[in-house]
């Protein structure tokens, strides 16, 4: 069965869609079904694995597993982009982002030690919703001087077809 099957089972079974939110706790989102993620980070790490991807970025909390199991497939080290600046990082590329899901905007920060000139940046996350997290990671690896390979999520909830997805809004309805 395919991943993208497998998911829209669990979604019916222990989630929630109740229009543009779709409710994913119990398995994605707060409670993490590790076997899941897997699945599903080897369903995106495939789609990109003829890309010279060298690192996998997503921003801080909910994309870190998913950017995990792919970079372990990948085979390369994942960054994800901190929503605080610790002391520990004077040097850094920083964005705004606004959470549609939170309604909050934050800043995200990346260390200019994990990012660097000419890699090819493979941004992962766990929806996409208006484009606000990716617009700030395309700033950032503007700044770093770095190039997005590519964006996938595991539900796209837009109707930009550049986003490679397991799912999308409509496949919800």
């Amino acid at each position: 069965m395919s991943s993208a099957k497998i998911l829209l089972e669990r979604i019916h079974q222990d989630g929630e869609i109740n229009g543009q939110i779709v409710k994913v706790e119990q398995f994605l989102n707060h409670m993490v079904d590790p076997v899941l993620i897997h699945l599903l980070g080897d369903d995106i790490a495939t789609r990109f694995s003829p890309l010279p991807v060298t690192k996998v970025l997503t921003a801080e909390t909910s994309g870190i597993m998913l950017a995990q199991a792919v970079a372990l497939k990948l085979q390369v080290p994942f960054v994800y982009a901190k929503k605080k600046r610790p002391i520990t990082m004077p040097e850094y590329f920083a964005a705004a982002s606004h959470s549609f899901t939170k309604q909050e905007s934050t800043t995200l920060y990346v260390s200019k030690d994990v990012l660097h000139q000419g890699e090819q940046v493979l941004f992962v996350d766990d929806f996409f919703a208006k484009g606000s997290t990716l617009k700030a990671i395309e700033e950032i690896l503007a700044q770093a001087g770095a190039r997005l390979a590519g964006a996938a999520v595991i539900i796209n909830k837009s109707q930009r077809n550049d986003i490679e997805s397991i799912l999308t809004l409509d496949d919800l309805l």
